[in-house]
């Protein structure tokens, strides 16, 4: 998505596309890093810094949360389709797909949850619409939600704390599979080794995050087509051991039916209602992208290798032990391709946890830490390392996975409801420039720097979903007087959505049109 010849030229200050959200200021194409404009890693004071420059090739992205100018984007929507598809041509699916048959689903329930869950990657999509508008990341959009000061609380809980236990996971994914990789290869199997393998990849991860968007959307094609090439294979053989005809020894009925359905719902949706960040890899496209061009591709680039593969996890689950996945998918290829896959789970995760560990570093600039994003990104990736360590040497992977992926949905899901919300309120126009400005009665200082009804609408859906959660750590009241039944992603969702629209026509802070 680099700049060409066909870029737009700057729109002029009275198109009503570059109008702030309260509708009292004028966006234009003005610069970040102008005298009246914040620059990357600006303060809640509005200080302006220098503006970074645009992503070249070979070189890492300087540029952190400031405006991109109309004169340095370029690309077109269909690019989003490779970007969003690399990181999910994923092992983790493999991961999550047999853990719904190993609930007790049947194989069609289980192909019927993996199809509907990984509808939610339409969210996913509809947020990303915001990134050209804006020209700006997701954390500094989601300041017109929760107002200046709010919504530091809120990113550092959503881009810092979540994103650090999404590269944690994914990073211990993919640390399993190497470190058997490195005992077939002859290493003797010690905590230390372990360590090794983790911080190899940490550090490829980080590299990734660290070049940022032109490395990430120049690489991730090629790896995206390689990816599926590899883990088509590995479909072929897994194929081969399902069983077709599988059924589980006692089926499930009634409340307990009820109970799996939810939990496998809830742990399909988890990764893309984690990705409220979609805006950060649009932002470089013109002005004038069509949204609905946006949303699809992001949409259909996330939506069709997730449920691909989440689906290849639940028919394995039905010939092979995948309580072990690492050593059931090894064990039915053939030895010289082993390497070849482990390898493969390796570079997803560096593909996945890139894009995470790059949004996380600009939520850390969000916040107003004044910190360059590069060590921004390094801040966040030690935090996921530490967590990835605890996770391979102290705690049972599977369980790790399926407790963090549906207890994070409690917070997740409001968040994804509430940034949904807003986005069709003010018909998706946000002003970059005022958003980084944070100053003072400007259109998102709302009270005291706080939007008060985005705090009311992510409180009450978070309260909804953690009645409605179940996991092995902590199951809500309502949950455990239904029998179980976990639906913490609906309808926490639901309420979020509901409270904001409800909240923001009462308080009049998003005027209708």
């Amino acid at each position: 998505m680099r700049p060409t010849d066909s870029t737009p030229a700057p729109r002029p200050a009275d198109d009503p596309r570059s109008a702030g959200s309260a509708g009292s200021a004028r966006a234009g194409s003005a610069r970040a890093g102008s005298a009246s404009r914040p620059g990357p890693g600006s303060g809640s004071d509005g200080a302006a810094l220098a503006p970074a420059p645009a992503p070249r090739a070979g070189g890492p992205e300087a540029r952190g949360i400031d405006l991109v100018p109309d004169e340095e984007r370029g690309g077109r929507p269909r690019d989003l389709f490779a970007v969003w598809a690399a990181p999910n041509v994923s092992y983790l699916s493999f991961v999550v797909g047999a853990a719904l048959v190993l609930m007790g689903l049947t194989l069609p329930q289980a192909l019927g949850v993996v199809l509907v869950g990984n509808l939610v990657w339409i969210c996913t999509g509809v947020v990303a619409a915001a990134g050209p508008v804006a020209g700006t990341s997701g954390s500094v959009v989601s300041r017109a939600l929760y107002g200046v000061r709010g919504n530091r609380a809120v990113v550092v809980v959503t881009g810092w704390l979540i994103a650090a236990a999404y590269l944690a996971l994914n990073w211990s994914a993919a640390s399993v599979a190497g470190i058997g990789l490195v005992a077939r290869l002859g290493l003797p199997a010690s905590p230390a080794v372990d360590a090794a393998v983790v911080c190899v990849i940490a550090a490829g991860t980080l590299l990734i995050a660290i070049f940022g968007y032109g490395l990430i959307v120049r690489l991730y094609t090629g790896l995206s087509v390689a990816l599926t090439a590899v883990f088509a294979v590995v479909t072929g053989y897994v194929l081969a051991a399902a069983d077709l005809s599988y059924a589980p020894a006692e089926p499930l009925r009634g409340a307990a039916l009820a109970a799996a359905l939810g939990a496998g719902f809830t742990l399909v949706a988890s990764a893309p209602l984690s990705y409220t960040n979609s805006p950060d890899l649009a932002r470089y496209l013109p002005r004038d992208s069509s949204p609905a061009a946006v949303a699809g591709w992001t949409t259909l680039g996330a939506y069709l290798p997730s449920v691909v593969f989440t689906a290849v996890g639940a028919l394995a689950a039905t010939g092979l032990d995948m309580t072990d996945p690492e050593a059931a998918l090894e064990g039915v290829l053939p030895g010289w391709f082993v390497p070849v896959f482990v390898v493969a789970v390796v570079v997803n995760t560096m593909t996945n946890n890139g894009m995470t560990a790059y949004s996380a570093g600009l939520s850390v600039q969000s916040v107003g830490v004044r910190l360059a994003r590069i060590p921004a990104v390094l801040v966040i990736g030690v935090l996921g390392t530490a967590m990835t360590l605890y996770a391979i040497l102290v705690f049972d992977f599977l369980t790790a996975v399926s407790t963090v992926l549906q207890l994070v949905v409690v917070v997740t899901g409001p968040v994804m409801a509430v940034a949904m919300t807003d986005l069709v309120l003010r018909r998706n126009r946000y002003s970059g420039p005022e958003l980084l400005a944070q100053r003072r009665g400007g259109p998102f200082w709302y009270r005291g720097g706080v939007h008060w009804a985005g705090f009311l609408a992510l409180a009450a859906g978070a309260l909804t979903a953690g009645l409605w959660v179940r996991t092995t750590f902590w199951t809500g009241p309502i949950a455990a007087a239904t029998g179980g039944v976990d639906l913490s992603a609906p309808a926490g969702m639901t309420v979020a959505a509901a409270v904001y629209w409800a909240a923001t026509g009462a308080l009049g802070t998003i005027p209708r049109p």
